[in-house]
């Protein structure tokens, strides 16, 4: 095992499997053996304006598509929107203003009288015993 492993490192390096045709060693960011059609990003000063403003166009609609995410996009708004709701509900309901009037108290109120007439405890009371009802009228 070790005399084979010794041998091979020995050995010349393997050829590549392509030739390179351009001339120049493939090193660098662009490994590809062929040639782009356009040299990217273009001289700009040397581009007339109209055709500036297209390819400043085509490049903001291609970094818009690829940078498109959908899923992550929808659960941002939605942490955003339960987070100002809570914020908004936890501000009229619970918070204490340190103000002499406080300036939801109608709202609280309202509120708390709804939820205290869902309770099992107050469901039959009546919310106003002065009102004549139709067992009174006979």
């Amino acid at each position: 095992m070790f005399p084979t492993l010794v041998r091979r490192m020995a050995d010349k390096p393997i050829a590549p499997m392509f030739r390179n045709t351009t001339r120049t060693p493939l090193t660098g960011i662009y490994n590809s053996r062929f040639r782009p059609k356009k040299l990217w990003p273009p001289d700009f000063s040397k581009l007339h304006e109209k055709q500036q403003f297209r390819l400043e166009r085509k490049y903001k609609r291609r970094v818009k598509l690829a940078t498109m995410r959908p899923r992550w996009d929808r659960y941002v708004k939605l942490a955003q929107l339960s987070s100002v709701a809570f914020v908004l509900v936890y501000s009229v309901l619970f918070m204490d203003w340190n103000t002499e009037t406080q300036p939801f108290q109608g709202v609280r109120n309202t509120f708390w009288g709804a939820i205290g007439s869902l309770s099992p405890g107050k469901r039959h009371d009546r919310r106003n015993p002065e009102l004549p009802t139709a067992a009174d009228e006979k």
